[in-house]
């Protein structure tokens, strides 16, 4: 009797285990998966930072040659 309940305890202990593995590879895939998506998130940041500061600087002197035009006429 007590060696068929070792069993028991034995298989459902192996079926826990099993079952935090899966999760474990989940969890990892997912973290990866995570991790590209941020990485690419802040690349894509970075890239509209960098062309709002060029639309800024553009408009700027837009604005500059517009004033310099009025003070002409």
């Amino acid at each position: 009797m007590s060696g068929k309940s070792e069993n028991m305890d034995l298989a459902a202990l192996e079926a826990r285990v099993d079952e935090l593995i899966r999760t474990v590879s989940q969890l990892t895939t997912e973290n990866s998966a995570l991790r590209s998506q941020q990485d690419n998130l802040v690349s894509e940041r970075a890239t509209l930072i960098e062309k709002t500061e060029q639309a800024r600087t553009r408009i700027e002197s837009m604005i500059s040659r517009l004033r310099a035009m009025e003070t002409r006429t």
